[in-house]
């Protein structure tokens, strides 16, 4: 009876411990699984940025004068609504990817922080005057918060990235993938 008694008592702790390295597993899996989709989504915002549209409508925008009005810009080119348009929704899907902490800030920041306040400052103009006209003072609402919040949390002192990380080298050098 005390064998048996012990084997019940070893089984028991044996089950326990399967049960906390499953649960164990489990936690790791989630953090992998969350872990590939922010580097997903960073691809994704990567990948707006390699758009062949979108980089003509940057071509164009980012030659304008800050702060155009809605008829300035419309004045100047009509296709140039058209680029405005389709940077400003896709600043918006980036603020609103920031905001739920879809893609992290960090990757942002990377990838298009001073692009970002650039951008607005070319369009701030055009966006308000849209506002205005659709009535409806939250178009582009995540675009501006996007650009606010990369300003708001620059560094002054922070250099360019060629400057920055100059000495960077890789963690090690193969052909490997």
């Amino acid at each position: 009876m005390t064998d048996l008694s012990r084997l019940a008592d070893m089984a028991e702790i044996l089950g326990a411990l399967v049960v906390i390295g499953g649960l164990m597993f489990a936690v790791l899996q989630m953090r992998n699984i969350r872990q590939q989709r922010r580097e997903l989504a960073a691809i994704e915002l990567f990948r707006s940025f390699g758009n062949p549209e979108f980089n003509k409508a940057y071509e164009k925008i980012i030659k304008l004068p800050d702060g155009l009005s809605a008829a300035e810009i419309e004045a100047r080119h009509p296709d140039l609504e058209h680029c405005a348009m389709l940077i400003s929704t896709t600043m918006e899907n980036i603020g609103v990817m920031t905001y739920q902490r879809i893609v992290p800030y960090l990757v942002v920041n990377a990838l298009i922080g001073s692009t970002t306040g650039l951008l607005w400052r070319k369009l701030e103009g055009w966006i308000l005057g849209l506002r205005e006209e659709l009535g409806s003072p939250d178009a582009f609402e995540w675009f501006q918060w996007l650009a606010e919040r990369l300003k708001e949390n620059r560094d002054p002192n922070e250099k360019p990235a060629f400057e920055a990380y100059k000495s960077w080298k890789p963690m090690r050098i193969t052909t490997d993938i």
